[in-house]
Order: structure tokens, then C-alpha cells, then sequence
């Protein structure tokens, strides 16, 4: 395969791809966040030998850094981390990385199922030092295009900075768009945010704020902002709006929870239309829409325990339907419908949070046909 001249390299020219055009690679992998770390061991130990180079927006490596609340859980086993499913063998599994850092048998001891949030960010963020990656932070990926050159058609990954990186082939693991309602798209921060970024978004007040602060949503996020916030803000009111009437428990059942084997993937993949929509609808409780007992469990005994001290420190508005949001000087108005009396009622709150999850890819409502990343190639 001929890789073109020095002068010009492929046969591009910088009016076919305008800005600093860098290198060729056997791969160019967008994001370095838990999908494409999983990658890069892979690449290490399965493939060393090739030419990768990994771009990653955030200015070093992280996980979930808005949702890092205390006590809150992976809701997985350890177990499946970035490389023990594919190799247990591996220097880079969980297990090693409490090993290393003199943790083990103090994790063993834990009380609780899962490890905790913190410290799985803490293992990823482990792994992302460790592993033999070529990465580059603070490089946004705003473009992804084909080229024709005089060894082939490259792949063009271009960046906020005006860098091109050329590539045989290329991994898109940008992560999931946001869900924003249609009825909360026009408004953001600080009336309005979104889970995901939900430390900042509430930085700015301390603990002895009064307001109001609305949560919209009734998954396992929705619960444990709530939480969070009860306990960050004791003087706060706090009102949880859902669609449905209450939170529904996760599904956790061994049975179910196959849908993670790998012989899955096959089963999914040769399924029809119509197959793979009840497959989704049948499986979407083990990870969204729901929440585990040990959250549900805490926030009802919270909220009776405030029933007894003759306080209310949260507030559920359930079956309800947002039909429209406003905001009226410095507060958010949400106007609702109660889905089964169709009675209307408003809340007032001076910030809401969205804990409405993230686009799955599809074609139906809160889906998108794919990352906006690759509307270019589509």
C-alpha cells in the first residue's frame, strides 16, 4: 500500500483538508473515556505493534466527574471492569488496581455489593495513566470526513485547535447526547442543567441555601441526586417530578442480567425489527427508568423519618406530564397535567435538574440516529 511522497503524503494537499494535517495512523480514536481505555489494553496487549492515537476534549483523564456524590455506587461487580471479561489475566484489571495501590483487603471488607463511584473513577483514572497510549487532551473532535488520496481513501479527524489527523480507520466512543425535553431546550444554566453536570451546576450554593430545587426524572440518577441534595441543603425544599407513579425497582435478576453475556451480541444482531424493540422493551429496566432498593429504600425512610420530625424536606409530584416551562424573573415554572385525574397544577423552583438520562441511538422519540459526530459520513 503506498503511503504517497513526503511532500505529500496519500496525495492530500491542504486544500483538500485545510489546517495542520498530522501524521497517519493505523487508527484514530476519538474519546479516552472507560470505552476506549478498554481499547487502548487491548491494542497493548493484543496488537502493540500498530500506530494509534487517541484525542480526548477533557484536559485529562476522568469519569462521571459530575456525579462523584458520596456513597453512591457503580451498580456493577468489580469484576466487570475494563479488561477482566476479555483477560483476567491483565495488569490492568480492578482487582490489581487495589492491589497496587495497598486497598485490597480494606475493599474486600466493604459491607456493601458494589465498589463506590469515587473509587471506580479513581481505577479509570488509574488505568488511563498506566496503559501505553498515545493520547492527546484539550483536542475537541469537530469533524470526521473521507478523503480520496493517491494510496487509498483516509479517514480525516479534525480538531478545535485546526489539526488534522489522518487515519486507516478510526473508533467514535464520544459518549451519549444528553436528553433535554423539548420543553427545557431553550433554557440552561443556572435555571436548568442536566445530571451531567450536576456538581457544578449547584457549586455555587452553600449549605444553609432555602430555595427550591425541582428534579425531573425517575432513574437511578434522579434518586440519587435527590439525596444529595436533602443532605446538601437541609434548609432546601426539594420536589421530584416523575411520569410514572413511583420508582420502579431495577431488574436484577440473574436471568435478565444475561442480556450481558457476549453470545447476546449475536442473538440481538440477527433479530428482526420488530425482535430487537421488544428485546429492548423487555430488558430496559436492568439499566434505565429504574432504581436499586438500596437508594429507593434510603429516600423512603428519609422521607418518613421527616414525616415524623414534622418536616419535609422532599416532595414527589408523580404521573406527571411537563406541558410547558417558563422562566418568570430569576424562577422556573413548570405548567403539569396529572396523567390519570388530568388535574393541572404549576411548581415553582428557582433550579431544576434534569435527570432525563441520554439519547440511545434509533429513530424514535429521545433517540438519535446516531452521534452528531458522524453526521458528515452518514
Amino acid at each position: 500500500m503506498s503511503y504517497g511522497t513526503a511532500d505529500q503524503p496519500w496525495g492530500l494537499t491542504h486544500t483538500d483538508l485545510p489546517g495542520e494535517i498530522r501524521g497517519l495512523y493505523d487508527l484514530v480514536c476519538v474519546g479516552f473515556g472507560p470505552a476506549n481505555i478498554a481499547l487502548a489494553i487491548a491494542l497493548e496487549e493484543m496488537w502493540p505493534g500498530a500506530s494509534v492515537k487517541f484525542l480526548e476534549r477533557a484536559p485529562g483523564p476522568c469519569w462521571q466527574p459530575a456525579m462523584l456524590l458520596a456513597g453512591s455506587d457503580i451498580q456493577n461487580s468489580p469484576v466487570r471492569d475494563l479488561v477482566t471479561p476479555r483477560n483476567p489475566r491483565s495488569r490492568y484489571t480492578f482487582i490489581n488496581y487495589l492491589h497496587e495501590n495497598g486497598r485490597l483487603f480494606r475493599h474486600l471488607n466493604l459491607p456493601g455489593r458494589f465498589p463506590l463511584r469515587k473509587e471506580y473513577a479513581r481505577y479509570i483514572t488509574w488505568v488511563a495513566g498506566q496503559v501505553r497510549a498515545d493520547v492527546e487532551y484539550s483536542q475537541e473532535v469537530t469533524r470526521i470526513t473521507m478523503a480520496d488520496g493517491a494510496g487509498g481513501r483516509v479517514i480525516a479527524v479534525e480538531t478545535a485547535l485546526g489539526e488534522i489527523f489522518r487515519a486507516r480507520s478510526v473508533v467514535v466512543a464520544p459518549g451519549r447526547s444528553a436528553n433535554i425535553p423539548p420543553a427545557f431546550a431553550s433554557l440552561g444554566a443556572p435555571h436548568v442543567s442536566h445530571t451531567s453536570a450536576y456538581l457544578p451546576s449547584i457549586a455555587d450554593l452553600d449549605g444553609n441555601y432555602r430555595g427550591t430545587l425541582a428534579v425531573v426524572g425517575s432513574s437511578q440518577s434522579s434518586i440519587e441526586v435527590v439525596l444529595d441534595l436533602a443532605h446538601r441543603f437541609p434548609g432546601a425544599s426539594i420536589v421530584n417530578v416523575m411520569t410514572g407513579f413511583g420508582y420502579r425497582l431495577k431488574d436484577t435478576s440473574p436471568f435478565s442480567e444475561e442480556v450481558y453475556f457476549p453470545e447476546f451480541v449475536d442473538y440481538y444482531f440477527g433479530a428482526s425489527p420488530a425482535g430487537k424493540e421488544r428485546l429492548r422493551a423487555q430488558l430496559r429496566p436492568t439499566n434505565y427508568s429504574s432504581a436499586d432498593h438500596d437508594v429507593i429504600d434510603a429516600l423512603y425512610s428519609l422521607m418518613y423519618e421527616d414525616e415524623l420530625d414534622g418536616r419535609r424536606r422532599v416532595s414527589l409530584r408523580t404521573n406527571r406530564l411537563i406541558d410547558g416551562v417558563q422562566l418568570t424573573g430569576q424562577q422556573v415554572t413548570l405548567a403539569m397535567t396529572e396523567h390519570i385525574t388530568g388535574e393541572r397544577d404549576t411548581l415553582q423552583a428557582d433550579r431544576v435538574i434534569l435527570a432525563t438520562g441520554y439519547r440511545d441511538l434509533g429513530v424514535h422519540d429521545r433517540y438519535e440516529q446516531l452521534p452528531p459526530l458522524l453526521a458528515d459520513l452518514a
